[in-house]
């Protein structure tokens, strides 16, 4: 008779040749899950599997944040706000070294505020900012690289639809885990500009200075073009810090208050609401679709004992558990060349989240770390959906030098985690006085 840990090897290399062909990744772990079970128990007892897995997910209340988080970036986008924050941090930022960079890493922030899709992130903004720092000669490297990294930050910075998958994986709180990424989102945008600074100052050419003074009071004239993003944020992140409202609550609340900014500003359209309803489906059942299968997959491997066997094996090794973190990280990092961030997280966190808990290390904090790995896979090469959605705006530029214009703010992402590692208190401050 066959051990469960061998049909769980087998399983898992049977996941990766499936993967190089081509599969879909939430129908290949569905089609090795059910297999696996039947091959483990009985095809009595694998039959009923998967139906009921994808019935539990999609009929499971706390869910529907998925498609409300995505609504509130399409309603945010039609209400304009990547606009107006950039045109607000222009003003403030564009005497800096690099000011339209700055401005453009500083909307993104705002813009992460409210949506929580990295891609419609860097693609609203790159529509924006890309022909500003073109009109004043920025160098096309630096500016697709600073709107590619920029739009990262909607998956760290909350609503993000990445702590919510995480959430949904690992039965951690997802409103904790939305807090938690509200400091180190702060991080990661200081560190983007300093990047953008640094670069700047080493060559001035790939940017020079913006023409033109503003004074005191247009600044502050200037800060109108916010009090949506801050309004909206405040109430959606506040209320679910304060525990006033859950996280689905918070997204209903967070997409009525953009649809009524929307109405009175007078810029809601039908073929712009179909739109936007359209994003939502879409990405909404290809999130729950990777869940579902990820689910199955998970009971074969807990059939098969692999991750109890896995989490014993490390456990046992005489090597410091952050040896453990840095190879993990090492695989999260590989994996980004080829893998999109919630595929990523799918396909690993059955395996690596219980080796993570066998190891002590905080669930919440690992969350961010996660994260963050997945916002590094959003720009790397040579499977960068970031990067990818700019080559389709700034067609002249070439994909290579995009990717090029990222790799700076790949190191920002590996100083944060770092720091991070250093002092996990940065990440667990705020969800620690929540849980008081």
């Amino acid at each position: 008779m066959i051990s469960p840990i061998l049909i769980g090897i087998l399983g898992c290399l049977l996941v990766v040749i499936l993967l190089i062909l081509g599969m879909p990744i939430a129908f290949l772990m569905m089609f090795v899950g059910f297999f696996g079970i039947w091959a483990l128990t009985s095809l009595d007892a694998a039959l009923p599997v998967v139906a009921k897995t994808i019935y539990e997910v999609a009929a499971n209340y706390p869910y529907t944040i998925i498609p409300l988080f995505i609504l509130m970036g399409g309603f945010a986008t039609t209400a304009g706000i990547t606009g107006e924050l950039y045109t607000t941090f222009d003003k403030w930022f564009r005497r800096m070294p690099g000011g339209l960079g700055v401005a453009t890493i500083a909307a993104c922030a705002g813009f992460a505020a409210v949506s929580g899709s990295s891609v419609a992130a860097a693609a609203a903004m790159g529509n924006i900012a890309l022909p500003e720092m073109r009109k004043f000669n920025y160098n096309p490297r630096l500016a697709t690289g600073v709107v590619a990294a920029g739009g990262t930050l909607s998956f760290l910075i909350p609503p993000s639809l990445g702590f919510v998958v995480y959430g949904m994986l690992t039965e951690q709180s997802i409103g904790k885990l939305l807090i938690s990424g509200i400091v180190p989102g702060i991080l990661l945008s200081l560190a983007y500009i300093f990047l953008v600074i640094l670069q700047v100052k080493i060559n001035p050419s790939l940017a020079p200075k913006t023409p033109g003074d503003v004074t005191l009071k247009e600044k502050i004239y200037a800060l109108k073009g916010i009090w949506e993003t801050l309004v909206v944020f405040f109430i959606v992140m506040g209320g679910i810090y304060l525990g006033f409202i859950n996280p689905t609550e918070a997204g209903a609340i967070g997409a009525t208050a953009l649809l009524i900014i929307v109405l009175l500003k007078r810029k809601l359209t039908f073929k712009g609401l179909i739109s936007a309803l359209i994003e939502m489906t879409r990405i909404s059942v290809m999130v729950l679709f990777l869940v579902a299968g990820a689910t199955v997959f998970s009971y074969f491997l807990a059939l098969s004992t692999i991750p109890t066997a896995v989490s014993n094996w490390i456990a046992s090794l005489e090597v410091s558990r952050y040896v453990i973190l840095v190879i993990i990280i090492g695989i999260y990092f590989l994996l980004g060349c080829f893998l999109d961030a919630v595929s990523m997280m799918v396909l690993t966190l059955p395996v690596i989240f219980p080796v993570i808990v066998a190891l002590h290390f905080h669930p919440i904090w690992f969350g961010v770390i996660a994260i963050l790995m997945m916002e590094a896979g959003l720009i790397t090469p040579p499977v960068g959906l970031n990067v990818y959605t700019l080559a389709g705006i700034a067609k002249d530029v070439p994909m290579t030098e995009i990717f090029k214009g990222s790799v700076p703010f790949l190191f920002a992402i590996i100083a944060v985690v770092i720091v991070l590692t250093i002092f996990p208190k940065i990440a667990l401050f705020l969800p620690n006085l929540m849980g008081r």
